[in-house]
């Protein structure tokens, strides 16, 4: 078989390029910004002692920004079922990127029908600070969600200024 030049410098070209070092043009790693379980745990104290204080004993999730939790505490006398439900409102906070209350309207909808742990109902809050989201927060036991959101809120702002400052 007879080689022509033209062909061995393609076959090189060809060899060279299969074994060159790709160049991506975007990251091949990202990195997700989480709080520390410390700052987590603070977040979910201050969110409990925010409700105890008004006479309310309630369940607290935080979650990152995978919606993993990261902490979850439950008052002693809260309802059982308070802590699944704290951890559905958090969960559904941090995917939509939205508190619980701003998300309601979408409870009539199929994301309901989807079994993905969604709860589309007051009581939870962003933890977001220097234009990241790190994660968010979810309370239930109050009679109203809405008290869960102060609530979630009240831990939320425990740290707000701490991780604007990042």
């Amino acid at each position: 078989m007879k080689l022509t030049l033209s062909r061995v410098a393609a076959a090189c070209a060809l060899s060279v390029a299969m074994i060159a070092p790709v160049q991506a043009s975007e990251p091949l790693t990202t990195d997700v910004a989480r709080v520390s379980v410390d700052v987590a745990n603070t977040i979910a104290m201050e969110a409990m002692k925010a409700c105890r204080d008004q006479g309310i004993p309630v369940s607290v999730t935080v979650v990152d920004r995978n919606g993993i939790v990261q902490v979850q505490v439950r008052d002693t006398v809260a309802p059982p079922v308070s802590l699944s439900i704290s951890e559905k409102k958090a969960y559904t906070a941090v995917m939509f990127n939205a508190k619980g209350s701003d998300l309601q309207d979408r409870a009539g909808t199929a994301l309901t029908q989807l079994g993905e742990g969604l709860a589309f109902m007051a009581g939870s809050v962003v933890i977001e600070g220097s234009g990241r989201i790190f994660g968010a927060v979810g309370v239930s036991g109050a009679p109203d969600g809405m008290v869960d959101e102060q609530c979630a809120q009240a831990g939320y702002d425990a740290v707000a200024m701490d991780l604007d400052m990042l």
